[in-house]
Order: structure tokens, then sequence, then C-alpha cells
């Protein structure tokens, strides 16, 4: 049994690897910016994280109206005298009263058609559109279709309404018109 334990004058690979020295530990590496330039970098890539962040926010909340306009869509079903309304309510809030509140018929469609790309609002869409608000209209799925389509994707150009005091013709300083004296 001699040959089991090992002589006391020989080392073993555990004591060797107990006699080692632990090694040192690293400083932290800062993850800071170390020179001017990257820290410049990292405020200018902050600042348009910010206003990309304000941007979307604000895009969010002016679209407000066309999600609200959607949901109430939804609940509307397929009924031309709903859907009428609605699109009329949503366009109130997207253009100024005095560019939508007065259009009726054809010039209404025209409207809406001028707003979104899509002719949507032509013939038989478009009639039922304008006689579904006074008569008992049959629900119309393609109206439902082209109301969703013209809420989610109309356009805001706001156009400009002419009166008498910012049409086109109308001179800043009106001059009298020149009298013709007669002499005496």
């Amino acid at each position: 049994m001699q040959g089991d334990t090992p002589p006391p004058s020989e080392t073993t690979l555990p004591d060797l690897i107990a006699q080692l020295a632990p090694p040192p530990v690293p400083e932290r590496v800062s993850l800071w910016p170390q020179t001017p330039l990257a820290q410049l970098l990292l405020g200018m890539v902050l600042l348009v994280c910010l206003y990309v962040a304000w941007r979307a926010y604000r895009h969010y909340r002016a679209n407000a109206y066309r999600r609200a306009a959607l949901k109430a869509l939804r609940h509307a079903g397929d009924n031309p005298g709903e859907i009428a309304a609605l699109l009329r309510r949503t366009a109130l809030v997207a253009y100024p009263r005095a560019q939508v509140a007065g259009l009726t018929g054809e010039r209404w469609l025209a409207f809406l058609n001028r707003q979104y790309p899509d002719d949507a609002f032509r013939s038989e869409t478009g009639e039922s559109l304008l006689r579904g608000a006074y008569h008992g209209y049959p629900p119309n799925p393609a109206l439902t279709q082209a109301a969703r389509d013209w809420i989610r994707h109309h356009h805001r150009e706001i156009l400009q309404v002419h009166t008498p005091a910012n049409h086109p013709k109308a001179s800043p300083n009106p001059q009298p018109s020149p009298k013709h004296e007669t002499s005496p």
C-alpha cells in the first residue's frame, strides 16, 4: 500500500495550484465616452432621439380624431346615414369650418375625393353617401370601406377660403376712383 500514497517530499498538482497567486483584477472600464468628440456625438444622438420622439408624440396626438372616427365607424356598421354624419364630423375636425360646413351634394363628394387620392366617392358609393343620410338607403359595405380609407389617409391641406378681406383680386390699399371735375 505504499504505492497508493505519495511520498511526503513530492508535491502534487493541487498543491502547486494552491500556491499560485490570484490574477490581478483589471480596472473597471467606463462606458461613458472619454473624448470630447465622442461626448458631442452622443449628445447629438440623444437630441435627435428626443426630437424624433417628440415628433412621434405630436403625430400621435394630432391623429387622435382619426382613431376616434375609426372606432365610431366600427360601431356604425354599414349604415349610410351614420357614415355620412361621421365623415362630416371628421372633416369638420380636420379642416376649417368655413371650408367644410357649407358643402353639400356633388361639392361635398368632390371635396372628399380631392382630399384623398382614390376617387372612392364616385358612382354608387357617393350616391349612397348622399342619399343615405335622408332616406332609408340599404347598407353599403363599399361605402364603409371608402369611409375607412378616407379617414385613415385623407390629406390635411388647408385650402384658402376667399372672403372679401383676403380675396386675391382685392387690393391692399384701395384707391378712390378719380372724379371728373368740371370747371365752372
